[in-house]
C-alpha cells in the first residue's frame, strides 16, 4: 500500500476535531469521497463512541450503495462500491493475531480494496504499518459531541 499522510481536520485543535455526530458523519462521507484503494483504516475508541457510525459513512462517500451494518458477529462484511471491494472487520470478538487467519485477513489485506477495521489493537503485528489511525473518544462534559483524531 502507498504511504497516507497524517490528516489534521480543519477546525482541528492540536490535531483533535470536536464533532457532533452529525459533524462526524459528514466528515466520514468526505474522507470516503476522498479515498483510494488501497487503503487501510483503522478505527479506534470505546464501545460505542461512534465507530460503526464512522464506518457507515466512510462507506457512504466512497460509493457504496447498500446498509452498512456492524459486522460485530459476523467479523467481516464485504460490500461493492465503484472504486473497488470494500471490507468491514470488527475485531473485538478477536482473542488473538492468530485467529484472523481463520477470517482470511492476509487475503483481505493484499487485496486492493477499502479495509475499514474496528478495535484494530487486536491485530498485534499482524496489522500493516502503513494504514490510516483514526481514534475516536468521548469529548468530558459534552456526551453530544466526540474528539477525533486522525494519522
Amino acid at each position: 500500500m502507498p504511504a497516507h499522510r497524517h490528516i489534521v481536520p480543519p477546525r482541528a485543535e492540536s490535531g483533535h476535531l470536536k464533532l457532533t455526530e452529525t459533524e462526524l458523519k459528514a466528515w466520514g462521507v468526505e474522507l470516503g469521497r476522498g479515498a483510494s484503494s488501497p487503503l487501510l483504516i483503522t478505527l479506534t475508541g470505546e464501545l460505542g463512541v461512534g465507530k460503526t457510525t464512522l464506518a457507515q459513512s466512510i462507506c457512504s462517500g466512497y460509493g457504496v450503495h447498500e446498509e452498512v451494518t456492524s459486522p460485530t458477529y459476523a467479523l467481516v462484511h464485504q460490500y461493492s462500491a465503484p472504486k473497488s471491494a470494500v471490507f468491514h472487520i470488527d475485531l473485538y470478538r478477536i482473542e488473538s493475531p492468530d485467529q484472523l487467519t481463520n477470517i482470511g485477513w492476509d487475503e483481505i489485506v493484499a487485496a486492493r480494496a477499502l479495509i475499514l477495521v474496528e478495535w484494530p489493537e487486536r491485530a498485534g503485528t499482524r496489522l500493516p504499518e502503513d494504514h490510516l489511525p483514526i481514534d475516536l473518544d468521548y469529548l468530558p462534559n459534552d456526551p453530544a459531541r466526540r474528539i477525533l483524531l486522525a494519522g
